[in-house]
């Protein structure tokens, strides 16, 4: 679960250092600083704790970030990182402002370097890199008038801002840590401590480092697939004023109408969220025919019954019902954020289901919104087209499983679907999608090695590797890119470098059509043996006995299947 980070201080980030992070699994974090960033190792580290995860950090020395990245034999290489956090300070920013020559040019010249530094980092090892961005400091020699001149401060910090953001899209592996929003919504007087930074050179309050600190650990959950796809909702009180059952619709408050504006804005805050492809549902103790009508018939309702995946409304406990949620999204409860404004209920679901997120909703209605905007719920690390689809796809989902409660026998279930697949090796147009799923797939995930766009395209390019991809449609609807396999050639064996699937698709036959796939490539490359591996994580017990069931066989942590023997396994999906 989520920490909400205005109840840490960063005296109890401090204290977790010397608690147990044995059992959390170890991330390597290297932080360059142009500055003091004593504290922020410790925040970093502390926060981890908070998160079930182990920073192991190497802090570099103080302003060494050049000599760091172009000596190929520094430290930092030999620490091999998981994560390069990339802190400049706007302090610094502006000492070499002042010193340039021609200050017009200022960002231009800042954004080579800082480009130069990806390169540099990229062609040397495989990375993640965190890079902050500029808090803005204001130096007023310009007053206003700095927003309409080149040679003003603000104007080249704003620049290096927007193009660091710019041309970050070029590379997969770079991720924008946002300081200055998180400065500009903290305000300066908590972030900066002017006498601190004149006499250690730490640039941050104290009081700042928790904030910061969850900014970056926010950003390795997600890079590591630990985002939260859904959002179960409540909705009376929650997604409008009053109580649909009592009140009746023409009487709830949503619309241009005194504390309704409250519940309007949170509305379309959630129309974005589901449009980004975060799940949305409800959870409502209620009728559902009265839950329902205000999607169907209210004027000033954003929100409509298309926009939710799976609608619940009933007198069962929420739990219960958040546990069948769970069963049509085929997701893990830690992926999972439920609102409620009523403190029973959350503190209900928090004991019961302590994975699930579960945030203290003010009182207050007209604070809904900022109070979650400030959480940070969503962060995310990709983004593809298919995220957009999701609410569609998992309303058709909903369809099959009522469809299935009607058969006795799978197979004949599963003929009824009427399955069409498309399995090739991997285009480019499907890369980002195909990066998305070994970062964020954890349950059917064999070893659960993350890659990036550049991973996927250097990978594809490669004689080593051979590919292939699946996208699944039914009569229901289509399920988009669904599984992908990445095979290493080694003389006359296919090693399984990677074998993952949405869990969306569990027990339709892909994994059998899939097999079938790698021994007919096996055969065209003469390979003789394929060996698969699986390593065990937190989140994918699920495919614990996969090659037992494809009738692989064990010898020593591997999983082999010698070419000649197999017999071809049975699916009823169909190749377009």
């Amino acid at each position: 679960m989520s920490q909400e980070i205005s109840n840490i201080t960063f005296n109890q980030l401090k204290k977790n250092l010397k608690k147990d992070f044995s059992g959390f699994p170890e991330i390597k974090i290297a932080i360059l600083g142009d500055s003091s960033t004593q504290l922020l190792n410790i925040a970093l580290k502390g926060f981890g704790y908070e998160e079930k995860l182990n920073p192991n950090i190497f802090e570099a020395d103080f302003a060494q970030i050049e000599n760091q990245i172009y000596d190929y034999n520094s430290e930092l290489y030999k620490f091999k990182p998981d994560f390069i956090l990339l802190f400049q300070s706007s302090q610094k920013l502006l000492d070499d402002f002042y010193g340039s020559h021609d200050k017009s040019k200022f960002a231009d010249s800042v954004i080579k370097k800082e480009k130069d530094f990806w390169k540099n980092i990229n062609s040397k090892i495989a990375t993640a890199i965190i890079h902050c961005n500029f808090n803005e400091i204001n130096d007023s020699v310009f007053g206003n008038y700095a927003n309409k001149t080149e040679e003003s401060f603000i104007y080249q910090l704003r620049k290096i801002n927007f193009e660091l953001m710019n041309i970050s899209r070029n590379y997969g592996n770079v991720f924008i840590n946002d300081v200055c929003s998180l400065y500009n919504l903290l305000g300066a007087k908590f972030c900066f401590d002017e006498k601190n930074y004149v006499t250690s050179k730490i640039v941050f309050s104290v009081d700042f480092h928790p904030y910061l600190a969850k900014n970056i650990i926010d950003i390795i959950k997600a890079v590591k697939g630990r985002i939260n796809k859904c959002l179960i909702l409540d909705l009376d009180n929650t997604l409008w004023g009053g109580v649909i059952g009592d009140d009746g619709m023409n009487n709830i408050q949503i619309g241009d109408f005194v504390i309704g504006n409250a519940f309007t804005d949170f509305q379309k805050w959630l129309k974005q969220l589901k449009e980004r492809g975060i799940i949305l549902a409800v959870c409502s103790k209620n009728y559902e025919d009265i839950a329902k009508e205000p999607f169907l018939k209210h004027p000033d309702m954003v929100l409509k019954l298309d926009d939710i995946a799976v609608f619940v409304a009933n007198w069962e406990n929420k739990v219960d019902n958040i546990k069948y949620i769970k069963s049509v999204l085929n997701i893990g409860f830690d992926s999972m954020v439920f609102i409620d404004d009523y403190s029973f209920e959350r503190n209900m679901v928090r004991s019961t289901l302590p994975e699930i997120t579960v945030p203290e909703l003010p009182e207050d209605p007209s604070e809904y919104l900022s109070y979650l905007r400030n959480l940070n719920l969503f962060e995310t690390a990709t983004l593809s087209g298919e995220d957009t689809k999701r609410t569609q796809q998992y309303q058709e989902e909903a369809k099959r499983i009522e469809l299935q409660k009607g058969f006795t026998n799978i197979d004949e279930y599963l003929e009824s679907l009427e399955m069409k697949a498309v399995v090739k090796p991997f285009e480019d147009f499907y890369v980002p999608r195909i990066a998305q799923l070994t970062q964020r797939s954890n349950q059917y995930n064999l070893r659960t090695i993350r890659y990036s766009e550049e991973d996927i395209f250097k990978i594809m390019k490669s004689a080593q590797y051979l590919t292939l991809f699946v996208t699944l449609e039914d009569k229901f609807g289509d399920y988009g890119l669904i599984s992908l396999i990445i095979l290493e050639k080694k003389q006359d064996i296919f090693f399984i470098d990677t074998w993952l699937m949405s869990c969306r698709v569990l027990k339709r036959g892909v994994e059998n059509l899939l097999l079938n796939k790698i021994v007919d490539l096996a055969k065209e490359n003469n390979i003789k043996k394929i060996i698969g591996e699986y390593i065990t994580t937190q989140k994918n017990e699920l495919v614990k006995e996969h090659y037992k069931n494809l009738e692989f066989i064990q010898k020593n942590n591997l999983w082999e299947l010698l070419v000649t023997d197999y017999k071809k396994h049975k699916y009823f999906i169909s190749e377009k």
